[in-house]
């Protein structure tokens, strides 16, 4: 039997069907992924099966005595307790059986031995402790206690100086220790560093509970879900598996669903001919084919085609010039505290830039000194000419919510021009999926992801030609992300890019700077596989040659003739050659990336061909030949490692 189900479900919001006759179940152990577009009613179906909201209509079956816990986007508590008590208060119900208890027990003390009084505590207390049996909640400290050893928190700590991604810790923590039969998680990743989002995948896919979750982190779909569930046009469709499996079969879906509706137009039009043909025809036409015209006519009527997609196009600006940031040994602290140490890159023009680090390493501070906005404490900073930037602001400060839609993105005019064409601000509206009944209502009318739909347009209608985006895909729907993808791969100017979503990076950036703890940051060539890639691997390299050079250390601190060194020489498996091999690998895989990063630095701006084509030919074909090099001597590094061990 499922833990929850609801079928023939309705509910509607003014004249937009979100659930249009919709069934859904979930089972013991599943971990279901919901998606679909912003504004499809996603958090309204969540919130039906927490109980906070009811549909319409529909028939909701659940099993007796089901647990279920709702994790809303923005988690609400007490910021002046302890993370200890937060967490203590998702087991509320469980204190005021233990409460009540206490109290009765006390009454029971003080109550006649006999009679109906007697009775009736004695009924009450047995009452209570079969409740307290079954909830397990004797124990309830130590249940708080193991849950945060579990998520690592400091339950001594004031939740209000928590930043935002242990603050959600701390409702998952509340919500977890209730041990759920159910748990529903609206946007769970939003405010997590990618160490977060790596812990609670870790800790979803470990839980036997049944679980509803909503995000668009298209990665996190994929590690964590079992099954999606496409909110669809008011419908909920199931497709097994995860995200990527998802894409293909929705794909196929909507191809047939296309060639179905062709069909039925084709049909519908012959029939509206033959219903406008002459008086013989309308003398002879069947009354079984009248009706079925009627009936064709209101199905189409009913048909909710797929909705359109944003239209995207972001107004260029000038060309900036040749370099668009310089940084010469950039330190820069707060108190104690380096944020950024010692630091030197270069930005060019039309480079797309991520930056990688864990909440507060100081991805905002490195990104304003590379606009020229925060003075470095130390070496020095050079921006470059004719730069125009547009900055996109995951707090969305710069959305006055008073404002209406049409004045936020054109100000005292009706008309946008974007890359020399003048459009009306309710068309482009438009293209941003705003219908123009809603040009004139205020910002705070609009969801989360439809604000950042509008911070988008409100941005793409300047000239730029840098852009800044912190967080850009927070609320976003999947649809929309990939769009944006699109569009930043294909922008000609320069790009800077705060994010959590991992594959947002892939798909946008060619470079990233990465935090490395101790205010100490990294550019790496690619998108954040390739950092894991790379970071990984110097790690592993790293440790090798600490080990080495720690049993080197520890050789020649020995007797150079003793036992325990000729013992220690006979030990070793590999042959003397091979051992010499081993040890000159690490710097030959360092000289190879050392080399493609220069090669990749030539090649970037495309200047290499347009001097030498020869030379630029060239390059490329080192650039690919360097990455099998250093395949095959990873390889071999592993190898060797191997056959010492």
């Amino acid at each position: 039997m499922s833990l929850y189900s609801i079928s023939d479900a309705q509910l509607a919001f003014g004249h937009v069907a979100l659930l249009d006759h919709a069934d859904f179940s979930l089972e013991a152990g599943e971990r279901v992924g919901l998606i679909g577009r912003n504004g499809a009613g996603k958090s309204s179906l969540l919130k039906i099966i927490a109980g906070l909201a009811k549909p319409d209509d529909g028939l909701i079956t659940r099993q007796n005595e089901l647990t279920t816990v709702y994790v809303p986007q923005e988690p609400e508590f007490d910021l002046e307790a302890s993370v200890f008590d937060v967490v203590a208060s998702g087991l509320s119900h469980e204190r005021e059986l233990l409460d009540e208890y206490d109290v009765v027990a006390h009454k029971l003390a003080d109550a006649p031995s006999e009679g109906p009084e007697h009775d009736a505590l004695m009924s009450r207390m047995n009452t209570l402790q079969s409740s307290l049996d079954l909830h397990d909640a004797w124990s309830w400290q130590t249940r708080v206690a193991t849950t945060l050893q579990q998520i690592g928190l400091d339950g001594d700590v004031r939740s209000g100086a928590l930043s935002g991604g242990m603050k959600k810790r701390v409702a998952l923590a509340r919500a977890l220790v209730v041990q759920p039969d159910v748990l529903l998680l609206d946007e769970p990743t939003n405010h997590l560093d990618f160490e977060g989002i790596r812990w609670l995948e870790e800790l979803l896919v470990t839980l036997r509970t049944g679980l509803l979750f909503i995000t668009h982190d298209r990665a996190f779909l994929d590690k964590v879900a079992t099954r999606i569930v496409d909110l669809d046009r008011g419908r909920l469709l199931s497709y097994p598996g995860n995200y990527s499996a998802y894409q293909t079969r929705k794909a196929q879906q909507l191809e047939i669903e296309q060639v179905e509706a062709a069909k039925f137009d084709k049909l519908l039009a012959q029939e509206e001919v033959w219903i406008r043909k002459g008086v013989e025809a309308r003398r002879t036409r069947s009354v079984g084919r009248i009706a079925r015209l009627v009936e064709m006519r209101n199905e189409r009527a009913e048909r909710r085609n797929v909705q359109g997609n944003v239209k995207l196009d972001v107004g260029q600006g000038e060309r900036s010039g040749k370099i668009v940031s310089e940084l010469t040994d950039v330190t820069k602290r707060y108190g104690d505290r380096t944020i950024v140490d010692n630091f030197t890159a270069t930005v060019m023009r039309g480079d797309k830039f991520g930056f990688i680090g864990a909440n507060g390493a100081g991805k905002t501070t490195l990104l304003k000194m590379i606009l020229g906005e925060l003075a470095p404490d130390e070496g020095t900073v050079r921006t470059g000419t004719n730069t125009q930037v547009a900055y996109f602001d995951q707090m969305r400060a710069q959305l006055d919510l008073d404002k209406t839609l049409a004045d936020t993105i054109s100000p005292g005019s009706e008309w946008v021009e974007v890359n020399g064409v003048k459009k009306h601000v309710m068309s482009y509206l438009g293209d941003f999926l705003f219908a123009p009944e809603r040009a004139r209502s205020p910002v705070r009318s609009l969801s989360g992801g439809e604000r950042n739909r509008l911070l988008l347009a409100r941005l793409f209608a300047r000239p730029a030609n840098v852009l800044v985006l912190d967080e850009p895909t927070n609320d976003l729907d999947i649809q929309t992300l990939e769009l944006l993808e699109e569009l930043l791969t294909d922008y000609d100017g320069t790009v800077l890019l705060v994010s959590h979503d991992r594959q947002f990076l892939d798909n946008v950036v060619t470079s990233v700077f990465a935090s490395e703890g101790g205010g100490k940051w990294r550019e790496y060539v690619g998108g954040f596989t390739d950092w894991q890639i790379q970071s990984e691997r110097s790690e592993k390299i790293a440790l090798e040659a600490a080990r080495d050079t720690a049993k080197q250390a520890k050789k020649d601190d020995g007797p150079k003739d003793s036992g325990a060194g000729r013992n220690s020489q006979r030990s070793t498996k590999l042959p003397y050659k091979e051992v010499r091999e081993l040890e000159a690998l690490p710097a030959q895989i360092a000289a190879l990336e050392a080399e493609q990063k220069s090669i990749a630095a030539k090649l970037e701006d495309g200047s290499a061909f347009a001097k030498d084509p020869k030379e630029g030919t060239r390059l490329s074909e080192r650039h690919a030949a360097i990455d099998e090099e250093l395949l095959v001597a990873l390889e071999r590094w592993e190898e060797l490692e191997a056959k010492r061990k």
